[in-house]
């Protein structure tokens, strides 16, 4: 139990700052004793009310931004429900098989946040703004999301940066919202048609909430490389375990 809300703070901190927060909650089910799917479909549930702690937390940056989150929510929420629909139509020896490729991917995305930013803050003004093709991207971004969605995050920063420019702190406030969009309208399919585990979801939900607030306020004097280089430890060990047990 300790574990599990552990795991939740940190998750709900670092979803706020950097992305990739399942890489901590999931190995921890999966660590507890939770089948893949179910332990995916928990997670999922149990971050929820962390996301919308975070975007709470960024409330400021939000300001002037209400049509913005409006369109790209739309594609975000129905991105989230296709990838959760995936996830149920299909059964869960393919999932075990898929996951530890998706978890070998959210790695790889958390060690190359930092270069994604840096491109992010030294694009020029000459941006495609908010067309189709952001739209599209930021669907399929939720149907990854609703499936898995670790490092979901960071690909939406991304791509918010590339697209529209300005401040990353600002694009930072919009990504938080779009994940709770995504994480949101998953979970509710989830929690309609799935088995979610109860207990160990309200033990991260607990921990997440603290979590999203430490990382809206003090978080940004935390360290962003010591939480990423242990993100890509577990996730890289994780991987390791999935791919042993999947093949």
């Amino acid at each position: 139990m300790a574990a599990v809300a552990a795991a939740g703070l940190a998750a709900g901190a670092v979803n706020t700052i950097v992305g990739s927060g399942s890489l901590i909650t999931f190995p921890t089910l999966l660590a507890v004793g939770l089948p893949p799917v179910m332990a995916n479909v928990t997670n999922t549930v149990g971050l929820v009310p962390g996301s919308i702690s975070g975007a709470v937390g960024y409330r400021r940056e939000l300001r002037g931004q209400a049509g913005r989150l409006v369109r790209l929510g739309l594609a975000a929420a129905a991105g989230g429900v296709l990838g959760a629909l995936l996830l149920l139509a299909f059964p869960s020896n393919v999932f075990e098989k898929v996951i530890p490729f998706l978890v070998l991917l959210a790695v790889a995305l958390t060690v190359l946040q930092p270069r994604l930013a840096r491109r992010v803050a030294t694009r020029g003004e000459t941006r495609p703004g908010e067309g189709a093709v952001l739209l599209a991207a930021v669907f399929a971004t939720g149907v990854y999301g609703g499936y898995f969605g670790a490092a979901q995050g960071v690909i939406l920063l991304a791509l918010l940066g590339t697209f529209l420019g300005g401040q990353l702190e600002r694009l930072n406030a919009v990504k938080n919202v779009l994940t709770v969009l995504v994480n949101g309208a998953a979970a509710i399919l989830f929690v309609l048609a799935s088995h979610v585990r109860w207990s160990a979801a309200g033990l991260l939900a607990a921990g997440a909430v603290v979590g999203g607030q430490v990382g809206a306020t003090v978080g940004r004097r935390l360290s962003q490389n010591v939480l990423r280089v242990a993100i890509v430890v577990v996730g890289l060990a994780v991987s390791a375990k999935l791919f042993a047990d999947a093949f």
